[in-house]
């Protein structure tokens, strides 16, 4: 079934540790993406979506700045951050693995993210919306995102690893149209 994402009703987050005690917390506030689900068999579905980097939002206009610029990802030159799974295991009940390629600063790298099928309704206007709720994991410095600073203290600046969070709810596509 062919569904697309609802941009008032789907976030995608991501979180990192700053200073190694405490994390910062971000969005994108646009994408779009298109899920395709068998309900039948969840592991025949698929899913692809694209973020404009340049949407990034932490709350702060200065490190937004900085997170567009060569230090992170590089905005001018990959302005897109693209996923697109090449195939879905069953884990348990509603829960899902989904394999698929993530390209970020012109790198594409295989990474997995544990979704949750969170049903089918009808929302108040009549369309038929689906919910998933997806984390994952990945390391920022795969895909060359490599900025950071030596503590003195010890340790750094950044994690390496960043948190992805999804929260989406996606409209059936013929209904989103109309």
């Amino acid at each position: 079934m062919p569904w697309i994402l609802d941009p008032l009703h789907t976030q995608i987050g991501f979180s990192v540790r700053h200073m190694m005690v405490s994390t910062v917390r971000g969005q994108f506030k646009q994408y779009s993406g298109t899920l395709h689900l068998d309900k039948d068999d969840f592991t025949r579905s698929s899913v692809s979506g694209e973020i404009e980097v340049a949407s990034i939002d932490t709350g702060i206009a200065d490190r937004d700045n900085h997170l567009r610029n060569n230090d992170f990802f590089d905005v001018p030159n990959h302005p897109k951050i693209l996923f697109k799974s090449t195939r879905v295991e069953h884990k348990e009940d509603n829960v899902y693995l989904v394999y698929g390629d993530l390209t970020m600063r012109g790198v594409t790298k295989e990474i997995e993210l544990e979704a949750e099928f969170n049903g089918i309704a009808k929302n108040p206007y009549g369309q038929t919306i689906t919910g998933v709720s997806a984390n994952g994991t990945i390391n920022r410095t795969d895909f060359g995102v490599n900025f950071n600073g030596i503590l003195e203290t010890g340790g750094v600046a950044l994690s390496e690893k960043v948190k992805i969070h999804i929260e989406a709810e996606a409209v059936w596509q013929d209904e989103a149209q109309a």
